[in-house]
């Protein structure tokens, strides 16, 4: 296969419909937009959602409960996560990022004690639950909050 040989994929590309250039095109007179009406206007724009002045979806459906804008949110990793690092090492929220425990550190790291840890670590981290701070230091780690 040579360069000049190479073309796109079937109908990956398009003609571009060209909008009001006659009744040849098929796009002529109205140009697509058909009789009068809000739609057919220049500028015309409704926000989203909005359904001509009937209540929109959004605002008939009921609304439950309260969500707390202010509420802390915490990245939660158990104590069996710490394995991947080596003993010795200090573990904070920048080492679990980059070792892919965790995505998003959110507004801190919580550790809980679900699992088991063999390794010697100092973690550093906004919480700890009892468990997981009694099971790291059992094996002979630090657990530092920050």
């Amino acid at each position: 296969m040579k360069l000049h040989e190479l073309s796109p994929a079937q109908g990956s590309n398009m003609e571009v419909k060209r909008i009001g250039r006659g009744h040849g095109s098929g796009n002529g007179k109205t140009a697509g937009k058909g009789h009068k009406g809000q739609k057919a206007r220049a500028g015309r724009g409704m926000r989203a959602g909005f359904e001509g002045g009937q209540m929109p979806l959004m605002r008939r459906i009921p609304k439950r409960g309260f969500v707390n804008i202010f509420a802390t949110e915490y990245a939660a990793i158990n104590v069996d996560a710490l394995e991947a690092f080596e003993a010795g090492s200090v573990v904070d929220a920048e080492a679990l990022k980059t070792a892919g425990v965790i995505k998003k550190v959110y507004d801190g790291v919580k550790i809980l004690g679900n699992g088991e840890i063999t390794k010697a670590l100092t973690v550093k981290a906004a919480k700890f639950s009892e468990s997981a701070k009694q099971k790291i230091e059992a094996a002979g780690g630090k657990a530092e909050v920050i």
